[in-house]
């Protein structure tokens, strides 16, 4: 049996009025479920949104330039439909309108039917094309609201992406080591109502054939395929440009593409419209590089030689870590990109290491650890408040500088899982056991694996301490786009000249790594030179904040 239903866009989330782009349906198209009929276009990211049902297309009332919200009809298709629901009686009286009330085959009232929903990717801040590292759902499952769908990993934390809806899982649309973003589709659900106040409804679960996953379409290849492989092409392309290729106007699959083929976004010229980015584009551009017709932008970067090391004798190979192969390209990048100086230094903290010995006990007491880090950090708000250039970013045209009015600090966390650095948003507002509080709190949550995506964004200065493991000094890489971060090795005992002798004094060496774009060297060692101040002035740091 046919039916109408009427083409409805998902929930978008936090966006409203979101343009269309493309319109890639006609009315009388035979469309799959998940096949895209229109792409939107926020300020973050490009996405499709698909077909919830598997039908004929019998109109569309938007066009390319529209601008469209969640739950607006976009148009009408044709599906069929082999089951039917039970209703009560009463139903025929009621007026238009009214919320059907679905029992079962005892007459008891189930769970009010909201339908098919896509359940999207949430905001996640600056990230994109981030890993899908777990499925916690298949076709058929029972979910409430709150309860994890996929897992995903940064370089800097994993984080749960949680159910919106109550419901039944229809058709998971996401798989172990795809990359998606923003707004990407994970899975149809059919979503059931609950009460408003009341806990997310939990359905019982009963014997049901798994529904079958919903076929996809393969790509077309191109009209002009590349005369190599993969592999072969990202060997003659330059090192992906991160921040310029997230400010691309390109959709989400054209990104995967041009991630595959190791192409540069911002390079690459677009053809559609408004100048958008399409597949043919980067076909195109790796064509002409592969021809010899164009050359790589920036001539890439020199390759070190390749080597066979078991002709030399036995090796274990191993895989990296997957932060270790997501933060590699970035740590490169802002090493390349950015000109790195460190100027190393040296702090008395002989006063400030006696007074946290005399109050540690009591903040324990109050279930906070009282340690070194949090007076850095207390020092370094100062420092920045003084010297605000070293809190500042360059603009995306390298032309100006952005100054900006808070201070959030980031501190490197080692885990078992690698490097990831929490932030500690509005430090300056903060006394030396509030910031000793959340230190160690988002210390705790990185250790879990439990940070969310806000609690590592954000930050206007980081440090690196490593002075729990030991070392005398070291260059730490910028956190690009801040353009600066303090590096801490361990402290040591040692022989300072007062003017008449030589006395023990404990010293705190400190690496202080910067943009030379941004920073010169004297402004470098004044800053050195006024937290070296700041932390020998144990009382200062101490005072709370009015």
């Amino acid at each position: 049996m046919a039916q109408t239903i009427d083409i409805v866009v998902p929930d978008l989330g936090d966006f409203e009025s979101v343009e269309i782009i493309e319109v890639l349906v006609a009315a009388g198209d035979k469309v799959a479920r998940e096949d895209g009929l229109i792409t939107l276009e926020t300020d973050k990211a490009s996405f499709d949104v698909p077909a919830s049902e598997s039908g004929v297309v019998e109109s569309l009332t938007v066009a390319v330039g529209d601008s469209v919200s969640t739950g607006d009809v976009i148009g009408r298709m044709s599906i069929e439909i082999s089951d039917t629901v039970v209703i009560t009686p009463a139903m025929a009286a009621r007026p238009s309108g009214d919320t059907t009330i679905i029992v079962d085959s005892d007459g008891e009232e189930l769970p009010r039917a909201v339908g098919k929903q896509t359940l999207v990717v949430p905001d996640i801040g600056d990230f994109t094309d981030v890993d899908v590292i777990e499925v916690h759902i298949s076709a058929g499952d029972k979910v409430a609201v709150e309860d994890p769908l996929v897992t995903l990993e940064t370089d800097k934390a994993a984080m749960d992406v949680p159910a919106v809806v109550a419901g039944t899982i229809d058709s998971v649309l996401v798989k172990v080591g795809d990359q998606v973003s923003e707004g990407a589709s994970l899975a149809i659900i059919d979503a059931i109502e609950t009460a408003e106040g009341d806990a997310p409804v939990k359905v019982a679960p009963e014997p049901a054939a798994t529904p079958e996953t919903p076929k996809v379409e393969a790509q077309q290849p191109p009209p002009q395929p590349a005369p190599t492989s993969p592999a072969e092409v990202r060997k003659t392309l330059p090192v992906i440009d991160e921040a310029g290729f997230s400010r691309a106007h390109a959709s989400p699959s054209v990104r995967k593409l041009a991630r595959e083929l190791g192409v540069s976004l911002p390079q690459v010229k677009g053809t559609g419209a408004k100048g958008r980015i399409v597949h043919d584009d980067i076909k195109s551009f790796v064509k002409a590089i592969l021809s010899g017709q164009a050359a790589a932008p920036g001539g890439g970067l020199p390759r070190t030689p390749t080597v066979d090391f078991a002709k030399f004798g036995e090796i274990d190979v191993q895989p990296l870590t997957r932060i270790q192969k997501i933060s590699g390209p970035r740590l490169q990048a802002s090493w390349v990109n950015l000109p790195h100086v460190t100027q190393h230094d040296l702090a008395d903290i002989t006063e400030l290491e006696d007074r946290r010995q005399e109050l540690k006990g009591p903040a324990r007491e109050r279930g906070i650890g009282l340690t070194p880090l949090a007076f850095i950090m207390k020092a370094c708000v100062a420092a920045l408040q003084e010297f605000p250039k070293v809190n500042a970013s360059l603009s995306a045209e390298g032309d100006s500088l952005v100054f900006k009015k808070y201070c959030h600090l980031g501190f490197a966390a080692d885990t078992e899982q690698g490097l990831m650095v929490p932030v500690i948003r509005d430090a300056d507002k903060k006394d030396v056991y509030e910031i000793a509080a959340e230190l160690g709190k988002l210390s705790a949550l990185a250790r879990e694996g439990k940070l969310k995506a806000d609690q590592l964004q954000g930050a206007t200065f980081t440090i690196s301490s490593l002075g729990g493991i030991g070392g005398t000094a070291f260059t730490p890489i910028v956190n690009a786009p801040e353009v600066a971060i303090l590096g801490v090795s361990r402290s040591t005992m040692q022989p300072v000249w007062n003017g008449s002798e030589f006395e023990p004094r404990l010293m705190l060496p400190l690496s202080f790594s910067y943009d030379h774009r941004v920073i010169d060297g004297a402004q470098a060692v004044r800053f050195t030179t006024f937290l070296g101040q700041k932390l020998a002035d144990v009382d200062t740091l101490l005072q709370a904040i009015p």
